[in-house]
């Protein structure tokens, strides 16, 4: 499978703050072990390596933004999959290598499967293009992660990513995780992915996460995240 990249660029345009990103993500991990006991399901730790990927999809979403690039137009969907493979893989050759395997059983399972797949994740946000961005990206976020999940694995830093490029593509700042939000961002997702995407959840359980969430979102915004 071909590497996608997407396009660098010179255009002066509102930028990620990738330093102010960071830091906020090692003061995290500096207190994670306090956070984990917090919240009401343990999560995996950040290690270097998960936060360097991240950091890695934050350069990314960075720099499709600043190219005007509309990862939700459908011919540039496979730029939403080269997400998951640097949350996973980062930009290392061997470990793409190494994935290969997982790589394209993602592929098959993001444009595969009905419920959850990438085409109504798609159409949702384009019916509730009139909705503030604080609410299609919770929207697009519950959608990701509730069964079943749009990724085989990755969907929360996928999904924190998504979120981070809906918002600020139209000068809202990003999504980041911060040693104050981190209990109030990781117990209602894991509530999401606890949630099927059932015609009841659909009708009447999704909007009220996605409401709550948005609320929930709009309060974490922090110009600090934008240069």
């Amino acid at each position: 499978m071909n590497h996608v990249c997407a396009p660098t660029t010179t255009r002066a345009r509102d930028r990620l703050n990738l330093e102010a990103i960071e830091s906020s993500l090692r003061a995290v991990q500096r207190a994670f072990p306090e956070i984990n006991a917090r919240l009401q399901t343990a999560r995996d730790p950040l290690s270097d390596e998960v936060i360097a990927n991240l950091m890695a999809g934050y350069a990314f979403i960075d720099a499709a933004i600043a190219d005007g690039l509309n990862l939700f137009a459908l011919g540039n969907l496979k730029y939403l999959l080269e997400l998951n493979r640097l949350v996973l893989c980062g930009t290392d050759p061997r470990k793409l290598k190494d994935y290969a395997d997982h790589i394209d059983a993602t592929e098959a399972h993001f444009y595969g499967h009905t419920e959850g797949s990438i085409g109504s994740i798609i159409e949702w946000h384009a019916s509730h293009r009139h909705r503030s961005p604080w609410r299609r990206a919770a929207g697009v976020y519950v959608r990701i992660l509730s069964e079943p999940q749009l990724y085989i694995e990755g969907n929360h830093r996928c999904g924190a990513l998504i979120m981070s490029y809906l918002l600020a593509r139209e000068g809202k700042p990003p999504f980041v995780l911060t040693v104050d939000n981190a209990k109030a961002y990781f117990d209602p997702s894991t509530l999401i992915t606890a949630t099927r995407k059932t015609s009841f959840a659909l009708l009447f359980k999704l909007p009220h996460l996605v409401r709550d969430f948005a609320q929930f979102l709009k309060e974490q915004a922090n110009d600090q995240y934008l240069l």
